[in-house]
């Protein structure tokens, strides 16, 4: 029960940041745009274990038979 006080609240907060200080925040706006950037490399990264070491080599191709 107490999270969705805590949601209002911040939801009303950035109405109000949003429509009173329109300058200051989107003033930040390209440095978020550049945080952005390492934050999606690093979440985006997680899945594929990691830079290099899987060239292919093992893979087969669709319909072809290797005997």
């Amino acid at each position: 029960m107490h999270h969705w006080v805590l949601i209002g609240f911040v939801m009303v907060g950035v109405f109000f940041l949003l429509t009173e200080h329109r300058a200051h925040t989107f003033g930040f706006l390209p440095y978020f745009l550049l945080l952005a950037c390492p934050l999606m490399h690093f979440f985006m990264h997680k899945d594929h274990g990691g830079h290099g070491g899987d060239s292919g080599r093992d893979r087969r191709e669709p319909g072809s038979h290797n005997h």
